[in-house]
């Protein structure tokens, strides 16, 4: 799976001389990213001393965004049961072991400016949301699986869930640049596929039907957006760049640019351009809501 991230909304937050200027990944692949976060968190420190605690603790006593990513969602995560310099260190391990979870985290924070209208800043996603520290959690819980310490990745699986709302099973495999709005009641099953720029919306589920083991979960290819409360159930394609529109049930493979929606849901629409997971458009047409008749 491919790492891209398209230039537009972030490009207007970093200045020219920090963006300098050589692709739309370059901001995301030097420390300019940390530097303008950090100069965020100067700015809001200056502006609302009150928040000096969570400001200094969470950003600016820190050495980087790794390190920052990892101290936040350990504050998050940790309790009497595991401490949260335990969830720090596997982090670290994490992120030591495998650059590509360091490349994870840039291009899912910079889904998030590009493609959220309420988000203004870098600094909002590292303090404020839960979207973005439910899909970083499972990155360490994804890396923890894979080198054997599965009960870790599902106690994190299990804390994540319970602090955040999102239940994404450890096994699953979540390309970069994925922008989970909201994220309550989100659901990924273990055999569940989700490549590179994708967007989701609050209350959607990646399940099986309930009666199949093995690979049993959808696979949902590059640059789709899935609506909220869509349900996608068994071992399915959402082809790429395809528009699940909110409340569909999806039971059949999605054409690659097909746009479904209904329950059942059925294409009522294709593009043959366009990323829908970048435009983050939910307004269908007038047939895509003749087409919800509700019966199965």
């Amino acid at each position: 799976m491919s790492h891209h991230t398209q230039p537009g909304r972030l490009q207007t937050i970093l200045s020219p001389d920090d963006s300098r200027g050589t692709s739309p990944r370059a901001p995301l692949a030097q420390d300019a990213l940390w530097a303008y976060i950090r100069k965020e968190a100067q700015e809001t420190l200056a502006r609302e001393p009150a928040l000096s605690t969570l400001l200094v603790s969470s950003i600016l006593n820190r050495a980087s965004f790794e390190e920052a990513i990892a101290h936040r969602l350990a504050v998050r995560l940790g309790n009497g049961v595991l401490p949260s310099e335990l969830i720090v260190d596997a982090f670290a391990q994490a992120t030591l072991s495998d650059p590509d979870i360091d490349a994870a985290y840039r291009a899912d924070i910079a889904a998030i400016v590009e493609r959220d209208p309420a988000c203004d800043r870098l600094i909002e996603p590292l303090l404020f949301f839960k979207g973005f520290y439910a899909l970083e959690t499972y990155r360490l819980s994804h890396w923890l699986w894979r080198n054997g310490q599965t009960d870790f990745a599902l106690y994190l699986q299990s804390r994540s869930s319970q602090i955040f709302q999102t239940d994404i099973h450890p096994a699953a495999r979540i390309g970069h640049g994925v922008f989970l709005d909201h994220a309550t009641g989100l659901v990924v099953g273990e055999t569940a596929v989700i490549e590179n720029d994708v967007s989701i919306l609050q209350n959607v589920t990646l399940g099986g039907t309930g009666k199949e083991s093995g690979d049993r979960h959808p696979k949902v290819r590059s640059g789709v957006m899935i609506g909220a409360g869509a349900k996608i159930l068994g071992n399915i394609e959402i082809g790429s760049c395809a528009r699940v529109a909110s409340g569909s049930v999806v039971l059949q493979p999605v054409p690659r640019n097909a746009t479904v929606a209904g329950v059942p849901a059925k294409v009522i629409g294709t593009q043959s351009c366009g990323e829908p997971a970048r435009e983050m458009d939910q307004i269908l047409s007038r047939l895509a809501y003749d087409s919800f008749n509700y019966t199965i």
